[in-house]
């Protein structure tokens, strides 16, 4: 779930599946070489046994998760400088200080009948609820409880690293989930989470929607993937027509011949199961994407898939399967469409830059500020700082980060909502 920095998801292309450009990306060791191959030989079974190819979906489904092997499940480093990404939180602690602004704002305004709880899904290193839970402690709104929704047992225990060492006192605090609970109240955090969540592919053919789909290349080693074009489920073929018809696509074209983007039944499907079991509360989901009028514009016809590779981005996810993260942007108006389905309200929607600004970046940065000339202090207060140009830039993660609010008894209108005060774009959805 990596951070895109200045790049954005219109780069030319880096490496193709016949891997006339692979020696651009670097080689793993042999064990990591030994535990792509045990992954290919996962998906290669599943694939004869499903009759000679499965939906692009599923293999991505499995690359990322497979038990064990998947990327999120197996234990390579992941974020940080010695990984293939690096997250907002593994950025800077202030990320982390400036959420929890709006964190306790909420919790501060729900009526509880149980002491107030926040719930993250999907952790990575720990870094956002160890700084979330120090700023909390000095607001005086430490949760009743923190839970992580964390399926990876190589992440939880990095999780419980990271904790152990900023915050032990209030590790106690701390529970892992394996799924969402059957009821909730507190608010719910995802950051960079909705895009690693499978996606299809669809494009569109002279004689209808086609879906994309994972085959064993025919070579003679018999260990590659290559893609496959088949007429869409009617399930795909629903959803794509479903798109071109949206009030929000109907300014724009039709989707012509050769356009190819995704689908996201699965992020789709998570916001429904989170309705479910939320009883009051809201839920931020801080994320790179568009509304739909963005995301299916003509212009983007090549659509948003992604995969990082030690700090390299790239197009081809047939690349070292489980030792990359594949991902693509994330459609808000489907989102918001899946949680007011589920009986949410959309409670705000803007970029993460004003998002950030409301909440206070500026104020919190200055308390950074050296009270004396003292060196160790001047490159702390400057690392922050650049920090923070990152966050805030239009150019890097400033206006392609997203952030959305959902929430059931809070009003769009609530004063808890600091977030979203100012340059909300919910009319844009």
């Amino acid at each position: 779930m990596p951070q895109h920095s200045s790049m954005n998801r219109t780069l030319p292309d880096s490496h193709s599946q016949s891997g006339s450009r692979a020696h651009a990306l670097p080689q793993p060791d042999a064990d990591a070489l030994a535990h792509s191959a045990c992954l290919v030989d996962c998906i290669r079974s599943e694939i004869a046994a499903s009759g000679g190819s499965i939906a692009f979906s599923r293999y991505m489904e499995l690359a990322l998760y497979a038990p064990g092997l998947g990327y999120y499940s197996a234990g390579a480093r992941k974020l940080g400088a010695d990984g293939d990404f690096i997250t907002a939180p593994e950025l800077t602690p202030l990320f982390g200080h400036v959420l929890a602004q709006q964190v306790a704002a909420l919790l501060q305004r729900i009526s509880w009948t149980t002491p107030p709880a926040v719930l993250e899904v999907g952790a990575g290193s720990g870094a956002l609820a160890a700084s979330l839970l120090e700023k909390l402690e000095q607001l005086g709104q430490l949760p009743g409880q923190y839970l992580i929704l964390e399926l990876s047992a190589d992440l939880r225990e990095r999780t419980r690293n990271t904790l152990a060492t900023r915050v032990p006192h209030l590790l106690g605090r701390v529970a892992w989930l394996d799924r969402l609970p059957p009821s909730f109240s507190g608010v719910v955090l995802g950051n960079e989470v909705l895009d690693a969540m499978p996606a299809e592919v669809f494009r569109i053919a002279a004689d209808g929607v086609e879906e994309a789909r994972v085959i064993v290349a025919a070579d003679a080693s018999g260990t590659r993937f290559d893609w496959s074009w088949r007429p869409a489920s009617s399930a795909l073929r629903t959803d794509v027509e479903a798109l071109e018809n949206s009030r929000s696509l109907q300014a724009s074209p039709p989707f012509a011949t050769g356009y190819q983007s995704e689908v996201s039944a699965a992020g789709a499907g998570f916001i429904r199961s989170l309705a479910g079991v939320l009883e009051q509360g809201a839920a931020i989901f801080i994320d790179y994407g568009f509304p739909r009028r963005e995301y299916y514009h003509p212009q983007r016809s090549q659509g948003t898939l992604m995969c990082h590779y030690r700090h390299r981005a790239h197009d081809d996810p047939f690349f070292l399967p489980g030792l990359q993260d594949i991902t693509a942007h994330v459609d808000f108006t489907a989102i918001a469409d899946a949680a007011v389905a589920g009986g949410l309200a959309v409670l705000g929607y803007t970029s993460q830059a004003q998002f950030l600004v409301n909440c206070g970046i500026t104020s919190l940065l200055s308390e950074q500020l050296p009270r004396e000339d003292a060196s160790a202090g001047q490159a702390a207060y400057l690392a922050a700082s650049n920090a923070a140009q990152r966050l805030l830039s239009p150019a890097e993660m400033g206006e392609l980060f997203k952030v959305m609010a959902l929430g059931k008894g809070i009003g769009d209108d609530d004063a808890s909502l600091i977030g979203f005060a100012r340059g909300d774009k919910i009319d844009t959805l």
